[in-house]
């Protein structure tokens, strides 16, 4: 579901190693979009030295980047906006805990993206965010998707306090969409999870079990992210810089409550999913236990059944071969209609003692 991506071992602190695909670096697609309460404009740039032209116009600046095969414009950001290279290091070193650092200049955010593709594979990746005063830089894995759109469109749409208010407003914006977009995850697995519930009861498989795995595997990946989540929504409740607004906290606190019951969300299914493997292996244990119970019962019937064919199977003569009685040999060998009296006998057994299994709450 992630990737998780590091420098080679030893190499120099800060050291910045553009994403290669197929052994060769792609140039990230770069998304400008400058506003204020009144106007709003859009750029689509392919070239990072083309960033200059759109520094200075005194708007809310948001930069998207969408790929990280260019170090070089992370490196024309980085001075532009005196970001830490050791920041930018952990752009590129994908897999990163979310977190959140203050300084002087800037809060730097790194968050985890998750969503759904069209075939409702989770998929996720890392979004990292600076924002300072006036600006809000945020840098993405891949280009395919975000869950970014929604933001996007009240910015166009000029609706609510998005283009009234200032970057940190956005940034908030910004991070709630990326814990909200979390709630229909964790939504359609809980769904599956009471689906594969009743599956269980009914009949039991071992494909089930490899489902159920995933699904804690996936759970447990999810909580690696959402509990630290937690931590930076807290950490921009209590920001030393200055760059969060009061005006902002009291939406950040709503975005606090939301991490709190992802994390509730979380650890519920993972105890479910735990209660359903003892299940399964109650399930399983039951089935073997029915299973067994019918066949003692078909044994147990055939015991003394098989003790009479066992009596006249041994080959004692009753008299000798020139017709001398033998005393206590086999009797009744020659009964006429002997085979069938004995089949009638046998069934009566058997019928006798599926009748005592019944009253006695066997069956």
């Amino acid at each position: 579901m992630f990737t998780k991506r590091h420098g080679p071992p030893g190499s120099s602190p800060a050291t910045l190693l553009p994403h290669l695909v197929d052994g060769q670096s792609r140039k990230p697609s770069i998304q400008i979009i400058e506003y204020d309460e009144h106007t709003l404009t859009e750029h689509d740039i392919s070239d990072a030295h083309e960033l200059a032209a759109h520094l200075e116009s005194g708007k809310i600046l948001w930069i998207n980047i969408d790929g990280l095969g260019d170090a070089e414009a992370l490196t024309l950001l980085g001075k532009r906006f005196n970001l830490h290279p050791l920041a930018l290091e952990d752009v590129l070193n994908t897999g990163q805990r979310p977190k959140i650092e203050h300084t002087p200049d800037y809060v730097f955010i790194v968050a985890q993206m998750v969503y759904q593709n069209q075939s409702l594979t989770i998929c996720g990746e890392q979004v990292s965010l600076f924002f300072g005063k006036n600006f809000l830089i945020t840098i993405q894995e891949e280009g395919d998707y975000d869950v970014f759109e929604p933001v996007r469109a009240r910015l166009r749409s000029g609706r609510g306090l998005i283009r009234k208010s200032k970057a940190d407003y956005l940034a908030y914006a910004l991070l709630d969409s990326i814990i909200d977009h979390y709630y229909p995850v964790l939504e359609n697995i809980g769904t599956a999870i009471e689906e594969l519930e009743d599956e269980l009861l009914e009949k039991p498989s071992r494909e089930m079990v490899v489902t159920l795995h995933e699904y804690k595997r996936n759970l447990s990946q999810l909580r690696r992210f959402v509990w630290p989540l937690r931590d930076v929504v807290n950490g921009l409740l209590h920001d030393p810089s200055g760059f969060i607004h009061s005006s902002t906290k009291i939406y950040l606190r709503d975005c606090y409550d939301h991490t709190v019951q992802l994390m509730d969300l979380v650890e519920s299914y993972k105890e479910i999913s735990a209660g359903l493997m003892e299940l399964y292996h109650s399930s399983v244990g039951l089935r073997t236990n029915e299973v067994m119970r019918v066949l003692t019962v078909i044994t147990s019937i055939f015991i003394p059944l098989t003790f009479i064919v066992g009596v006249y199977g041994m080959n004692f003569a009753p008299q000798t071969s020139d017709g001398k009685p033998l005393p206590l040999n086999m009797p009744e060998l020659y009964q006429p209609h002997g085979y069938l009296w004995l089949m009638v006998i046998m069934f009566l057994i058997g019928v006798v003692q599926l009748l005592i299994f019944k009253k006695m709450k066997w069956l």
